[in-house]
């Protein structure tokens, strides 16, 4: 009896519930249980203190603390475009979790599972995103816009629904450094990724962010080469470019909400299983005490590793050119708590998952240098990682 119910607790502790928020980041990672209320207004406003996001999380935080909940956290999910609606929410309850042990649960659980693929698109077609591409990088090189941020999809429908816990598991199995995480959305439907890319953490005064601009794929069955192509990348003129316009922004930003800011002006090199990423961290402590991490995280998003600069041309070139809207693709996905503690995460990486429909996104910064055949192979491998957790290539 007692073997059964260890049994039980574990396959409780390894399959976190469908509704259920789910968090992995070197930080803190932790699972919710429930719903005591939702915000779905829109984080256009979400940097300013006494702005209707922030008020209205403040109010919902007073109220989950007089229904017994002591420690309240808001969670969820906000667009690329933060005048949508956002999908964030205040659970009833959250718990820990070990995040060394949940990585070698997964291992010891996952198993490649190919899906049974009735259907599966490319939104846009290659010819079609090397067009885009072209444009924008003729766009680019005009005095107004430096830099714009183009994506593509893959829409895929399977013959079954998809397990979503076998789908988590091999998620964390595959991408065991990176910030995992799986957010219910109102609709019934889950978005879940692997991404390596730290907006903002912040814990009591201090904040930290880690912005990812310029990449390069791996070679990892050749380790020489691959050291090679990671040197080639930290020297490379036009990622250096596009990488120096994010941290130039990102610092133009911070600055006048902060105490402290240090940022080196040289970028660090950072992989992932599939690719190698230009990295700079950012570290600083907030001027004003009512800064949270989701207003610190309104205040940088998006930032131009996901638009482009300046943002509201890049905004408009982007909205002209992708034949879609990338809803909560390339918006960010985290927590804050009640004392203004939290991590949020760009939302790269990752798919939205509905039954048997599943929506892969990836992105890839133009600058005036780009190929527009380089830049279709590039959002491929970007698009491998959630393909490989699928056990799809």
């Amino acid at each position: 009896m007692e073997t059964l119910l260890a049994e039980e607790r574990q396959e409780k502790r390894l399959t976190p519930c469908a509704d259920s928020f789910f968090f992995m980041s070197p930080y803190r990672s932790f699972s919710t249980s429930g719903c005591f209320a939702r915000l779905d207004c829109p984080a256009i406003d979400g940097a300013n203190s006494h702005g209707h996001l922030q008020t209205s999380l403040r109010e919902a935080f007073e109220n989950a603390k007089k229904h017994g909940i002591e420690k309240p956290v808001v969670v969820g999910a906000i667009p690329f475009d933060p005048r949508q609606p956002s999908a964030l929410f205040i659970p009833e309850s959250w718990q820990p979790f070990s995040r060394a042990q949940r990585q070698d649960d997964a291992r010891q659980t996952a198993v490649a599972k190919p899906l049974n693929i009735a259907a599966r698109k490319a939104i846009p077609e290659q010819d079609k995103f090397m067009e885009m591409v072209a444009h924008a990088a003729a766009a680019t090189a005009q005095p107004d816009i430096d830099k714009v941020v183009l994506s593509r999809l893959i829409d895929i429908e399977t013959q079954m629904p998809i397990d979503l816990d076998g789908l988590l598991n091999r998620l964390i199995s595959q991408n065991p450094t990176s910030y995992n995480f799986h957010v219910p959305l109102p609709d019934g439907s889950s978005l879940v990724g692997a991404s390596p890319e730290l907006l903002l953490r912040k814990s009591g005064k201090n904040f930290s962010s880690l912005p990812l601009a310029g990449s390069a794929r791996r070679d990892r069955e050749n380790i020489p080469r691959d050291c090679e192509i990671g040197t080639q990348l930290l020297h490379s003129k036009k990622d250096r470019h596009e990488h120096g316009l994010v941290t130039q922004a990102m610092r133009d930003v911070l600055q006048p909400h902060s105490q402290t800011l240090t940022l080196s002006d040289t970028p660090e090199l950072i992989t992932t299983p599939t690719l190698w990423h230009l990295a700079t961290p950012i570290y600083g402590q907030v001027k004003d005490p009512q800064d949270n991490a989701l207003s610190l995280a309104c205040l940088l998003h998006p930032t131009p590793a996901l638009s482009g600069f300046p943002h509201d041309v890049a905004r408009k070139l982007i909205a002209e050119l992708e034949p879609f809207d990338r809803e909560l693709f390339g918006g960010i996905v985290g927590w804050c708590d009640a004392e203004g503690n939290g991590e949020w995460v760009v939302t790269i990486r990752c798919a939205r998952v509905a039954a048997n429909q599943v929506r892969l996104f990836a992105g890839a910064g133009i600058v005036p240098a780009s190929s527009p055949e380089s830049e279709w192979r590039e959002t491929g491998v970007k698009l491998s990682t959630m393909l490989h957790v699928f056990g799809l290539n």
